[in-house]
């Protein structure tokens, strides 16, 4: 997650200094134009014509009223469900992402707290241990301790159980993320093949191709399948970190589970 930021905040700051450089750039080539030109003028007219000049160059529309006018364009209604399905898509991965990222744990600290204590306080003291220890490991060290009375074989049972729980607690949400994923496109599309049958019933109506009639609806079709495409795209990049943490999670719960299971067997045989 720290990657993706530093990776974001890098992106943000090449992104900015470029378009102020070309900004820049632009500037400089403009007042160069213009001294040449005042070379070549009498003053006069440098005034009228600086001012014709300026007239011409075209208003700079900010991004976000660019946004606003393009979400118009594509339609209220579509476009408010693909955008719903972006908010509800984006706000469940980030739920995910901060869910896991509480639920990652150094195994290699606590597995060394937990024999510690098994070593000078007996189960109890390696139970405290892990009670106070977030995360799914924890959880399941927990469980097999528990249950160390009624044997290895049962501890074993215990930890493979209970890892099956927690594990589905890792992947709780992941299906509605996936399918937030798979409508907002097809959303998209359907706004596309309406927007394409309005394009032929106007031309249906006019009896020619009339390609000032149609631009609108085929304009439309074209919104709203970027924009399902675009929201796809992006909730698609948090469903992939989203699995590669859960993966990682799970391999460290099955390596720590074996881990601890050779740290029981070595403190019973002494005992």
């Amino acid at each position: 997650m720290k990657k993706i930021c530093i990776f974001l905040a890098v992106l943000g700051i090449l992104t900015f200094g470029v378009s102020k450089a070309l900004n820049a750039q632009a500037a400089g080539s403009q007042v160069a134009t213009g001294t040449v030109d005042s070379m070549k003028t009498d003053t006069a007219k440098v005034a009228p014509a600086s001012a014709s000049t300026e007239e011409t160059v075209p208003e700079r529309v900010p991004l976000h009223q660019q946004i606003k006018k393009e979400f118009i364009a594509g339609g209220a209604g579509f476009m408010a469900t693909i955008l719903l399905c972006f908010i509800f898509g984006l706000a469940l991965a980030i739920e995910r992402i901060i869910y896991l990222n509480l639920s990652t744990t150094n195994t290699n600290k606590l597995l060394d707290k937990v024999e510690e204590a098994l070593e000078s306080g007996g189960v109890e003291a390696a139970k405290e241990v892990c009670r106070n220890t977030r995360g799914p490991v924890a959880s399941i060290f927990y469980q097999g301790l528990d249950r160390i009375d009624q044997g290895l074989d049962i501890v074993e049972k215990s930890i493979i159980s209970y890892g099956s729980v927690q594990m589905g607690l890792l992947e709780k949400n992941l299906s509605w993320i996936s399918l937030f994923i798979t409508i907002a496109p097809m959303l998209g599309f359907l706004g596309t093949v309406i927007g394409m049958i309005m394009a032929f019933d106007t031309i249906n109506q006019l009896g020619d191709i009339n390609a000032s009639a149609v631009a609108g609806p085929i304009g439309v079709a074209l919104i709203t399948t970027a924009g399902g495409l675009i929201v796809a795209s992006i909730l698609q990049v948090f469903y992939n970190y989203i699995i590669s943490k859960i993966d990682g999670i799970v391999n460290t719960m099955e390596d720590s589970s074996i881990t601890l299971m050779d740290i029981l067997i070595k403190h019973n045989l002494k005992k």
